[in-house]
């Protein structure tokens, strides 16, 4: 039997993402996001949704640029305290113990740290209410070279122990159940 709840928005997992922004180092921050996600493949196109009272909304408004960036449990410390105290007041930098690093393709920075930067442009700004959703074109990622296996380069998140969301709480991720399309693959005759 199921309860009936009122509406709200219960879709989790969610990447807990730090999310950077600023044209320069003088106004250089970052934000904790879990309203975020893929809304393209080709073009590759993501977005982020953030409250307009905080202080990255206005910088991401006029810059048009941000760079989004998984976290890892090593980074779960930054990753709340970021999500909690405002750049208005704080250096989130230097509080976290973070570096920012140019980025290859927007002037917001990439968080040296983190395991892959998604460097995004605004494309859209669509208003919603207690939020404003940030759709952005994906324009370049940077990946840290010790998650890449230098005999296959595949990149391996599983290694980095990224975080999720999780209804106010933060998750470490669990061990693979299986890879995209294994419940449905073709078994191998074994030739009896």
């Amino acid at each position: 039997m199921k309860q009936s709840w009122k509406p709200g928005t219960l879709i989790y997992p969610l990447p807990a993402v730090l999310v950077s922004v600023g044209s320069t180092p003088e106004e250089y921050n970052m934000l904790t996001v879990a309203w975020t996600g893929t809304v393209n493949s080709e073009p590759p196109m993501c977005y982020i949704s953030v409250r307009r009272e905080r202080h990255s909304y206005d910088i991401i408004k006029r810059t048009g640029e941000f760079v989004i960036n998984l976290t890892t449990e090593q980074m779960a410390r930054a990753t709340d305290w970021c999500g909690v105290r405002s750049g208005r007041d704080y250096d989130k930098w230097r509080e976290c113990g973070l570096t920012p690093m140019a980025a290859e393709h927007v002037s917001a920075p990439v968080i040296a740290e983190a395991p892959i930067s998604i460097e995004c442009r605004v494309r859209q700004i669509v208003e919603l209410g207690s939020h404003d959703m940030f759709i952005a074109d994906v324009v370049g990622v940077m990946a840290d070279e010790k998650y890449i296996d230098p005999q296959t380069g595949r990149f391996s998140l599983e290694a980095a122990r990224p975080i999720v969301y999780l209804h106010g709480e933060y998750y470490k991720l669990g061990k693979a159940i299986g890879h995209f399309g294994w419940s449905v693959r073709k078994k191998k005759s074994g030739g009896r």
